[in-house]
């Protein structure tokens, strides 16, 4: 099956086949329970009919977006795109790109509705049919995106290489990729890839976790870091008996734009979080296995110190030390040792 004959099954698995949240297969569409407590009453104001067409897997939506560019790859119906004009407030920006026009429809109609719910003088988002292999067309600037988000998009792609290549051209340095797909605990076989049901149902095309951290690595990021994860179960019997020997599971991972090394290295620096994020007073979690108590020092590894110092994080922390002295490898191990999904990578 080639590219196009690809993107074809998911423009007719998402614009026809699918007319609901509820004709999913899978338990891979993220619930209220996977968004952090904080985003929950903005649901609220969200027109109903954006939300019954939501199919996305987790909750890719990070703090600190006021005022800020955001993009968000695969946007669908656009629930994730309205929550984030919220987040980003009137003077931010949402652009929203699809290339299924039925999930785009749904998304355009309800941009003034949003607007004047928000108490805003006019639409901070800006809805785009295009690939997300190429964002060129859609007219999105070398340097131009503070943050990228993906709510289980990036594994439908045929080119998913090419979609990480065009992420971190069009972020700033410093600028974040944060998104939740699908990831496979082995390589899918090829016969079960071109399948338009596993293919519709984001676990075709799901990445073997590896693999995806190779790309990162060539792409020039090779830390990467997961937020958070969940497994996901194969509700539906014919399509546990195609596919029911892979293990899947939803992941959110931010990766920054920015040099970092491969391994966590220890250079005797201290971070302590100010507790100046509204909705994190108390303590602030950069990943699973960092968080940072507001107040209270944690020595970190350089590239953690980078993250939190050289991104838009860096006003509510404060950092000591440099890379002047090195003492060696850092122990940045994830907090549960008897994940699969582990990696020998900086802090994955």
């Amino acid at each position: 099956m080639t590219d196009t004959a690809i993107n074809e099954s998911v423009q007719n698995y998402y614009g026809q086949v699918l007319q609901s949240s509820q004709d999913l297969k899978t338990s891979a569409c993220c619930t209220v329970d996977a968004m952090p407590v904080h985003l929950r009453p903005l649901l609220a104001d969200l027109h109903p009919d954006v939300v019954a067409r939501f199919y996305g897997c987790g909750s890719p939506l990070p703090p600190v977006l006021k005022g800020l560019t955001v993009l968000d790859l695969g946007c669908g119906s656009g629930r994730d795109c309205y929550l984030l004009s919220r987040l980003v407030g009137e003077s931010g920006r949402v652009i929203g790109i699809d290339m299924t026009e039925e999930q785009l429809t749904v998304a355009k109609q309800h941009r003034d509705w949003h607007s004047k719910r928000y108490g805003y003088a006019r639409s901070n988002v800006e809805f785009i049919k295009a690939h997300i292999e190429d964002l060129t067309p859609a007219g999105i600037a070398d340097n131009s995106i503070d943050v990228v988000v993906s709510n289980c998009a990036i594994n439908l792609s045929p080119n998913k290489h090419k979609v990480l290549a065009e992420i971190f051209r069009v972020l700033k340095s410093g600028g974040e990729l944060y998104f939740s797909d699908v990831y496979a605990d082995r390589r899918i076989p090829e016969r079960l890839k071109l399948d338009p049901v596993l293919l519709g149902e984001c676990l075709g095309g799901a990445l073997y976790w590896e693999d995806f951290r190779r790309i990162m690595q060539d792409l020039g990021c090779p830390d990467v870091r997961v937020v958070k994860e969940n497994p996901i179960s194969l509700d539906d019997t014919e399509v546990a008996g195609k596919i029911g020997m892979v293990k899947f599971r939803s992941i959110t991972v931010s990766a920054f734009k920015m040099p970092l090394e491969d391994r966590c290295e220890d250079f005797g620096q201290v971070a302590a979080y100010k507790g100046t994020i509204p909705e994190y007073p108390h303590a602030f979690d950069l990943d699973d296995h960092h968080h940072l108590e507001t107040g209270r020092p944690l020595r970190v590894c350089g590239n953690t110190a980078d993250m939190l110092g050289l991104s838009r994080y860096a006003e509510h922390f404060e950092l000591w030390g440099n890379k002047s002295t090195h003492f060696g490898l850092f122990d940045c191990a994830p907090p549960n040792t008897s994940l699969t999904l582990q990696s020998g990578a900086a802090c994955c």
